[in-house]
This record gives C-alpha cells, sequence and structure tokens, in this order.
C-alpha cells in the first residue's frame, strides 16, 4: 500500500493547470489564514465542485463539513469551531482564558447561543452549549484573537465575569473567584459596566459582595 505522503505527492506532481475558479479559492484562503468555507465559494459565485477539485488533488484539506484548510494550516480548532457554529459566542471558563484571566485552559469550550437555537450537533462535538435570550445574546459581544491569531466572537469580561456568577458549579465558582481578584486588581477593568450587566442579568448582589470584599 502507498504511502499518504507519496500519494499525496503524486497527486500534486500529476495536477492539470488549476482553473480559474480554483485559483481564486486558493488565493481566499490565502488571505484568510488558510481557511476557506463551502458558502464563501458559494457567495463569491464559484461552483463547489471546485472545492471537490481542489480536495481530490491535495491543494485543499477538507476538515469540517463546509470548512477546508490548505494542507499547511495548523489546525485552530476555536476558530474552526467558530466557523462550524457561527452563531456561538465563546463563553463563560473559554472566554476566561480567551481575556487571559486563567491559566487553566478549558476541559470542554464553551459557546453561548441565542433561545430557540438547535444545540444538537454543538454538543456532539463535545461543546458546553449555554442558552440565553436574544437580548443578553447580545450584550457584550467582542472581538479576541485565539491563540493561533484568528479573529474570535467572544463575551466582553465584564459580561463573562457576570455569567460565571450565575452559575451554581463549582468549578466555575472557583474559577470566579480567580478571575474577580484579577480584575480588581487590572487598570482596564470598568466597575460601571460590570454593575450595568450584573442589573441586567440579575447577578448584582453577587457581584457586589466580590467588589466590596476585592475593591
Amino acid at each position: 500500500m502507498l504511502n499518504k505522503a507519496i500519494v499525496y505527492s503524486m497527486n500534486v506532481q500529476s495536477r492539470q493547470p488549476k482553473t480559474e475558479d480554483e485559483t481564486k479559492i486558493l488565493h481566499m484562503a490565502e488571505t484568510q489564514n488558510g481557511v476557506i468555507t463551502s458558502t464563501q465559494v458559494t457567495q463569491a459565485g464559484i461552483p463547489r465542485r471546485s472545492l471537490t477539485s481542489l480536495v481530490h488533488y491535495g491543494q485543499l484539506v477538507r476538515v469540517e463539513r463546509g470548512i477546508y484548510t490548505l494542507p499547511e494550516t495548523w489546525e485552530d480548532e476555536l476558530y474552526l469551531l467558530q466557523l462550524r457554529f457561527s452563531r456561538g459566542i465563546f463563553s463563560h471558563e473559554t472566554a476566561l482564558y480567551l481575556h487571559a484571566m486563567t491559566d487553566r485552559t478549558p476541559a470542554r469550550y464553551t459557546m453561548t447561543f441565542p433561545f430557540g437555537y438547535n444545540p444538537g450537533n454543538v454538543l456532539k462535538r463535545g461543546v458546553m452549549a449555554k442558552v440565553t435570550s436574544e437580548e443578553t445574546y447580545l450584550l457584550g459581544i467582542m472581538t479576541l484573537p485565539s491563540p493561533s491569531g484568528n479573529s474570535l466572537k467572544v463575551y466582553d469580561i465584564e459580561r463573562t465575569l457576570c455569567d460565571m456568577a450565575r452559575t451554581r458549579h463549582k468549578a466555575d465558582i472557583q474559577g470566579l473567584n480567580e478571575a474577580m481578584r484579577m480584575y480588581a486588581g487590572s487598570r482596564d477593568k470598568n466597575i460601571s459596566r460590570l454593575m450595568q450587566y450584573a442589573k441586567r442579568l440579575r447577578v448584582t448582589s453577587k457581584i457586589q459582595t466580590y467588589l466590596e470584599i476585592l475593591l
């Protein structure tokens, strides 16, 4: 049986000249840190069969349903999750991790979705899915880079602290204690915003208790 690397090399070497559509797809991927989606290809007016051809000849790798990367691209799991579940916002422990407010890498990533979203496929991927109202779903969304440098949608730190305060899970409370201490000592803290969020998310008393102790 031929080694996969040898097969890949043979495919590339025997590759016929790329079509204009395939060239466009590869260029799009190169300008997006090596990642391209079938939706983006369709929106660009390019037939999806061009993706199939590029995969066949080893010039793209299908890593998820509708998501492709250049062969040399380092797989960014957080970014791929965002592409796969575009309505999800990274939250809770995952948001703390992205804000560098914890030294623990999450055992499972957490994303928050608007009420009515079916999280079945999210759960199958091993991701914790939180659901909130449409109004609070939009509260505090911002972007942060993933460890690989790709842009991710994540809740800001004030929203994240309030989300953590709403939980009763012991591990979440421990994470909140650590994060609140770091937040209280940060020059970038915004107490006014934190209290506004706390009121809307109904955790005012819990947040006030932390602030009275730490400030």
